[in-house]
């Protein structure tokens, strides 16, 4: 048990997974303020606190290259915090966002579905042009039948895909190598 607590223990593990928890929250209060104010709080909207996560990565970043790094920090070590900070968080964000819907108030996933079948229902002479009457029935299937678990993958698959070109530009700005081995 001790080596699992000193490999997590890592800073290149610790920060990120700290960054990631607390931006995990941050995101949720998100969720309940849009909730608290009556906005579909698992609608479009919602991807905005995808800022959060930027900003807590670029400070994540910074001070692990000041504080950990000493000034210098590779692009690998970038890279990691910034994609293990912002997995956490989705997942984090996720589970709370699911307990919410599931054991507080179902009615914000209902919302949902009924304006995920709105939203289906006016593209449904594009959907059917380009793909046909039965991807639309089969899409209107699934809206249906959907339950509060498919929050977990569908935060989780949208972050990481959002992700990928903000961890890759942090990094890269934040990137700065001791070269002093190659003289």
């Amino acid at each position: 048990m001790k080596s699992i607590i000193n490999y997590f223990s890592h800073p290149l593990l610790k920060i990120p997974l700290l960054a990631g928890l607390a931006t995990g929250v941050l995101c949720f209060l998100y969720f309940l303020a849009l909730y608290a104010i009556g906005v579909p709080a698992l609608g479009n909207i919602r991807v905005l606190d995808f800022g959060i996560h930027i900003i807590v990565m670029v400070a994540a970043v910074w001070y692990y290259r000041k504080y950990i790094g000493h000034g210098h920090l590779h692009l690998w070590e970038g890279l990691t915090i910034g994609y293990v900070l912002n997995t956490i968080a989705a997942l984090v964000t996720s589970w709370l966002v699911y307990l919410f819907v599931t054991q507080v108030d179902p009615g914000v996933f209902a919302e949902y579905v009924v304006n995920s079948k709105k939203l289906l229902l006016e593209g449904k002479k594009q959907i059917t042009d380009q793909f046909g009457p039965e991807t639309f029935a089969e899409q209107w299937n699934k809206v249906s039948t959907m339950q509060p678990g498919v929050l977990l993958p569908d935060e989780l698959t949208k972050k990481t895909a959002l992700a990928v070109l903000p961890v890759l530009i942090i990094s890269l700005i934040f990137r700065k190598q001791d070269y002093g081995v190659l003289r």
